[in-house]
């Protein structure tokens, strides 16, 4: 063999040294990332016993109140939009079953209006007998979501008119 078939093959044994060593590296670093992985998963408080506890960040009071399910800010369900009234909770727990409280909030009607369409509900979308709590959302309706009389829109202000041109 000459002296440059040698240096040939120890130029291909380096690079494949270098390879393997790259590739060990890899190797043992994704053993690593899966062994802590499991680690977290199987004994996710083993750093509070090895290091004491931790301190623990309180949630802000605002973070706390917006996931409340019971939040009322000015006489309203936060979460649901729906004034709290007497009824409130029959409404919520009947109404809230099959839709948004949006479709309530949205619409106004007197009780004869709401009863109108309580009765769709229950021939067109199978709404169950209400029973005794029929009258109870009905007045909570009739009170709360009843048609205001707003008459003409108020009138344009501070407006900048122009000229459309051909």
């Amino acid at each position: 063999m000459s002296k440059e078939e040698k240096e040939l093959r120890k130029d291909e044994l380096d690079l494949v040294q270098r390879i393997v060593k790259r590739m060990n590296v890899l190797v043992y670093a994704s053993l690593f990332i899966v062994l802590v992985a499991m680690f977290n998963i199987m004994a996710p408080d083993t750093a509070e016993r090895w290091f004491g506890e931790t301190e623990k960040e309180a949630l802000p009071e605002e973070v706390v109140a917006a996931i409340s399910d019971d939040l009322i800010e000015n006489g309203i369900h936060v979460k649901t939009g729906l004034i709290v009234d007497d009824g409130f909770n029959q409404v919520k727990a009947t109404c809230l079953a099959c839709h948004s409280a949006k479709l309530v909030t949205q619409n106004r009607a007197d009780r004869e209006g709401w009863k109108k369409m309580i009765r769709w509900m229950q021939e067109t979308q199978n709404l169950w007998d209400l029973g005794q709590n029929e009258d109870i959302i009905l007045d909570y309706l009739a009170k709360n979501y009843a048609p205001e009389d707003k008459g003409r829109r108020a009138p344009l202000k501070n407006i900048e008119w122009y000229t459309l041109e051909d």
